[in-house]
């Protein structure tokens, strides 16, 4: 993953952790707005979730923003 999507994940993670706590959940759509501007980078969002990660479509944000930053 990009490191330019790497900090928009983290960050957005951190965003919806401070707003609805530790236990929210969301969805690599999270990443981006509601119209697919850039698909090169929502594949590789959705690659590295489904494919690298196997990852349910929600998984809690301080689980991604930890994997995330650990290089994964």
């Amino acid at each position: 993953m990009r490191s330019t999507l790497r900090e928009k994940a983290v960050a957005i993670c951190n965003e919806k952790i401070s707003k609805k706590g530790e236990g929210v959940g969301l969805s690599f759509y999270a990443f981006f707005a509601n119209k697919n501007d850039d698909p090169d980078l929502l594949m590789e969002a959705a690659e590295w979730w489904i494919k690298t990660h196997k990852l349910d479509h929600f998984e809690k944000a301080t689980k991604i923003r930890d994997m995330i930053a650990s290089g994964a």
